[in-house]
């Protein structure tokens, strides 16, 4: 310490003016550490007291206002969850004790526990009343304040007493313990005053480089004129961030104080980016920085070399035009980008109502603070809106940033008043801006008191927007603000619009999918079956899921069921290439075909063949038409079954081979050949003959079923075969184990599957009778069968049955081989059938009055309900059938 002394005693500045300073400084400091150590000393003892008072009062009253005391107080055993709760709190509260009471004095808590249960020392007269008790007292521990505050009930009435004492010397120790610290303070002071007083003399000498007072002047004057007539800012900074300079210019630029020359950066309060760059010290040029509302390019250097003294110079230039052009340009590329999340985010789907619910989280919080979508019903049909309608609109989407906004909800039919924004927008098409909600210019005429509602969630602003696509009106879109506090502006309008007009096209997407989808459903529910036709022959469960919505839901698939002449069935199921509205009416070409074919009564092979000619002779007609699909490709399957003689004749077209399962559960493929798909030609089709036990069930299905991107099909024809094959099910449930063990989820194809479990016709519902090629023979079958329908309760139908039979076989004897036969069957119908050797089909034609014959068929045709031929491998069957009252 001596050295340094001795060397500042040296320099010319310290022995005058420096020295001077330097000794009234230690003398000023030294007194003002006396008066304030003997001033703290002194009002500590007068403090303490109040102290103690205060403090034990807070304490008192806190405690006392706590829930859990009330609560305590009212229990059986209060001591047992007040005691732990004090102890703690006076811990924590550093006063000597808090004592919890009954009303009458009792101590339910108290740091000694040997003093719970006995009676409070002290005055709680007046707290008793309802006031508050604060004395001083001496005790063991010198002077304290003890505190005795009520506790109330929520009628005001006194259930307990609260004291908290602190002792006057505790809270005095808190200002004495401060004197150690003020004397170390003042030997801190000391030594700095000495430190900087050498610091100052040396920076001096250092920085005026011996110049004389002239020189010194000189310099200054040129430094001024240079630095502050320029219109370009100058920054000088030094190595440990001070400001040493800064011109006029560029406290203007900056925004800077008069006087900041020698303040660290950091406290100059600069942008950020600004503060950050000058700080760094690296070499720039003409970097673009934002200040305030202008834009500043700075260029900066180091300055290292010698005899320098370190630090950097900045220049600034104010380029407030570009900013406001960058300004322009942000916002437009903000607007862009905004759009274009706009295009991704929202119509995603071809969902009406979940497009309009994307532009509403889209738009919430970037745009607006609550958005609301309304659209006309007809557009949520996939219809366009009535423009001579008023504004009746559905709430199909709300969004906002909070809930309980007196917004009509979701899924509300509203009717808007036609002086309303949305009214006034969705009948003119133009955009509405109301910027000051709270000024009630009209708008709130739809519901008042839901206006004002609505103003008092703080929502000020609104833009309504027409959902206007290819020039029809959809319905409106509403942006309301309510937590940005400026208002919308016209120039929001335009974005606004812009960001409708992207989600008005995806709605009306959505819409023209939602119609067209509907066309498709409506146009394949139409060419599908209804309902199954009433037979005896097969019962019938079915199922059919089209495939996923993706593909529009849609398909080719089909089934149908048909009733055959002699009491037999057709069961065809059939799969035609594609989804969608062509494979639907390709689906309904092929099955109105199969119904015309099956009117022939042609065996399954027969039938396929036909309806393969009738493909590839369609397909010839639309091969000039490259946008018509053709129906080559198609598959079909078609099973006929005999319920008298318990045959099932099948053959399939390039379909997936059916599974029979027997009543015992054994469940087999046929082993019907495979014959190519419907169009392809070249082969021909072979049927399969399978004698079934009544009681079996015949899995007709489409390869949607079975067809898995993960397994073979084989392995999926495996697990249907298992899962039809439990026996004691019905049909139904053979389906339903069907679709749930091979279709989880969503089939990605078109499902058809169909369950026909077989019936039999026994003897007790059939006759038959060979009959010799003898006129005579005929008298004998009419008998015959008299008798039968006489056994069946059928009198009724004898005289017409008599009549067809007489015809019938005297024609056979006559025009036809033998053998002949006769069969009756007592189905839904009276079926009546005779066969003959002949395969020459007779015709029906009127006779003349002249004529001696020819009158056979036609009075088979006027009296039977049907009639008809069909071919058989030994000749043919000429049926006929009459309608029963009742079945039998």
């Amino acid at each position: 310490m001596y050295p340094l002394l001795r060397r500042v005693r040296s320099w010319h500045g310290i022995r005058s003016l420096a020295g001077q300073m330097f000794v009234l400084q230690v003398v000023v400091i030294l007194v003002l550490v006396a008066t304030a150590i003997a001033a703290l000393l002194l009002q500590s003892r007068t403090d303490a007291e109040r102290e103690a008072r205060n403090r034990s009062l807070a304490v008192a009253a806190s405690v006392a206002s706590t829930p859990t005391v009330r609560q305590a107080l009212t229990s059986a055993n209060p001591t047992a969850v007040l005691q732990p709760q004090a102890e703690e709190t006076r811990q924590r509260s550093h006063v000597d004790f808090i004592v919890v009471m009954s009303p009458a004095g009792i101590r339910y808590t108290h740091p000694n526990p040997a003093q719970i249960g006995r009676h409070y020392i002290g005055s709680i007269a007046a707290a008793q009343g309802g006031g508050i008790v604060t004395e001083t007292t001496t005790g063991t521990l010198g002077p304290s304040v003890r505190t005795v505050v009520p506790v109330t009930d929520s009628e005001g009435k006194v259930i307990g007493l609260v004291s908290a004492g602190i002792t006057i010397h505790q809270v005095s120790l808190a200002a004495e313990r401060q004197v150690p610290l003020v004397l170390a303070a003042t030997g801190l002071v000391l030594t700095a005053a000495t430190g900087g007083t050498a610091l100052i003399g040396r920076r001096l000498s250092r920085q005026t480089r011996g110049l004389g007072p002239a020189q010194m002047t000189r310099m200054y004057e040129h430094h001024d004129a240079v630095l502050h007539s320029v219109r370009e800012g100058v920054l000088i900074v030094d190595p440990q961030g001070r400001l040493l300079l800064a011109n006029d210019e560029a406290r203007r630029l900056l925004g800077l104080a008069g006087n900041v020359d020698g303040r660290t950066l950091t406290d100059l309060g600069l942008n950020p980016r600004a503060e950050e760059l000058f700080l760094s010290g690296r070499a720039t040029t003409d970097e673009v920085i934002e200040v305030g509302d202008r834009l500043l390019a700075v260029s900066q250097r180091p300055m290292g070399q010698s005899p320098r003294p370190g630090g950097w110079v900045a220049t600034l230039r104010d380029t407030t035009e570009l900013s406001a052009l960058m300004g322009r340009v942000e916002a437009v590329q903000d607007r862009l980008k905004l759009l274009y999340d706009a295009g991704i985010r929202i119509g995603t789907t071809l969902d009406v109502t979940r497009t309009a619910e994307e532009l509403t989280e889209f738009a919430v919080p970037r745009f607006a603070d609550y958005v609301t979508v309304d659209l006309a019903d007809a557009v949520l049909r996939g219809e366009e809106p009535n423009p001579l309608c008023a504004a009746e609109l559905r709430r199909v989407a709300l969004q906002g940033i909070r809930q309980g906004v007196p917004l009509y909800p979701l899924g509300a039919l509203i009717h808007f008043d036609p002086t309303t924004p949305q009214a006034s927008g969705y009948g003119s098409g133009k955009m509405v801006l109301e910027a000051d909600l709270p000024a009630f210019s009209g708008w709130q005429a739809q519901e008042p008191d839901r206006a004002r509602r609505l103003v008092a969630h703080g929502v000020h602003s609104m833009i309504v927007a027409p959902l206007r696509a290819r020039g029809v009106i959809l319905g409106v879109a509403t942006f309301w603000r309510s937590r940005e506090p400026t208002p919308f502006t016209p120039e929001d309008l335009s974005l606004a619009e812009e960001l409708v007009a992207r989600a008005a096209v995806s709605i009306d997407n959505a819409r023209r999918f939602t119609r067209e989808h509907a066309m498709a459903v409506t146009l394949q529910r139409s060419l599908l079956p209804h309902a199954l036709p009433e037979q005896s022959a097969v019962d019938v469960a079915h199922r059919y899921l089209p495939a996923e919505a993706g593909l529009g839901g849609v398909g080719g698939d089909w089934f149908d069921v048909i009733p055959l002449p002699g009491a037999r069935v057709a069961i065809v199921v059939g799969d035609v290439v594609g989804h969608g509205l062509h494979a639907a009416a390709t689906m309904g070409q092929l099955r109105t075909a199969v119904h015309n074919f099956s009117t022939l009564d042609l065996p399954p092979d027969e039938l396929l063949w036909h309806l393969d000619e009738l493909v590839t002779r369609i397909d010839q007609d639309r091969d000039g038409d490259g946008g018509t699909p053709l129906l080559t490709g198609a598959t079909c399957l078609y099973a006929i079954y005999d319920p008298v003689s318990r045959q099932c004749s099948m053959a399939r077209a390039g379909h997936l081979e059916p599974i029979i399962v027997h009543p015992d559960g054994h469940a087999h493929l046929p082993g019907v050949p495979a014959g190519p798909p419907l169009g392809l030609g070249g082969l021909p089709y072979e049927k399969t003959e399978v004698l079934l036990p009544e009681g079996s069930s015949i899995v007709l299905y489409t390869d949607g079923l079975v067809e898995d991107r993960q397994h073979d099909i084989d392995e999926g024809i495996e697990r249907l075969r298992r899962a039809v094959a439990p026996r004691g099910r019905t049909p139904d449930q053979m389906c339903q184990e069907a679709m749930d063990a091979l279709l989880p989820g969503a089939p990605r194809d078109d499902v058809a599957l169909i369950v026909a479990r077989t019936r039999l016709l026994d003897d007790k519902h059939t006759a038959s009778w060979d009959v010799p090629s003898d006129p005579s023979a005929v008298a004998d079958v009419r008998a015959a069968a008299a008798r039968h329908l006489q056994d069946w309760g059928m009198e009724e139908e004898t005289f017409i049955l008599e009549l067809i039979l007489s015809e019938l076989v005297t024609n056979a004897i006559r025009h036809a081989n033998a053998p002949i036969g006769v069969r009756l069957i007592r189905d839904r119908s009276l079926i009546c059938e005779v066969s003959d050797g002949s395969s020459m089909s007779p015709h029906l034609r009127r006779a003349t009055t002249m004529d001696e014959g020819g009158r056979g068929l036609f009075l088979v045709a006027q009296f039977a309900d049907r009639w008809g031929t069909r071919y058989t491998p030994g000749g043919k069957v000429i049926w006929t059938e009459q309608h029963l009252a009742t079945e039998p």
